[in-house]
């Protein structure tokens, strides 16, 4: 059984909106500060932008719409070069037998075991080299 709490309506059944019209704001009103700029004073309303505030913002705003376009048009490029990057490269169909699709996709498999069995190879080499010069020759005294 859900769980209820105090003050919950079902949905479609909500409590209409109860409003006077003597509240304007929620905040208490405050008594006027005479060292507060009004409108009597500087000629503008409290709050609102100078004419080099107002410039300065349109630069602003200028200068992220030229990054957003920026931005938008790198990112058209990098898809427009997968796209074709897509098209060029070598595609196999569908339908194509399994070892053709294999050899397609794992490529990277063959060099990393390729690169797997060089180091290998060396570390063999190395460790001859060493139980040559040690236990053979007997020119590294241990």
């Amino acid at each position: 059984m859900p769980k209820r709490s105090r003050g919950t309506i079902r949905p479609g059944q909500r409590q209409p909106i109860q409003r006077s019209g003597s509240q304007r704001s929620s905040s208490p009103a405050r008594p006027a500060d005479p060292t507060t700029p009004t409108k009597s004073t500087t000629g503008r309303l409290p709050g609102a932008l100078t004419v080099d505030e107002e410039i300065r913002a349109a630069e602003l705003e200028a200068q992220i719409l030229a990054e957003e376009r920026a931005a938008s048009q790198t990112q058209r490029r990098t898809r427009d070069r997968a796209r074709t990057a897509d098209l060029a490269g070598p595609h196999v169909r569908e339908a194509a037998p399994l070892a053709v699709s294999a050899a397609n996709e794992y490529a990277y498999v063959r060099r990393d075991i390729i690169r797997i069995a060089r180091v290998g190879a060396l570390m063999l080499a190395t460790l001859l080299l060493f139980h040559i010069l040690i236990n053979v020759m007997g020119v590294i005294r241990l």
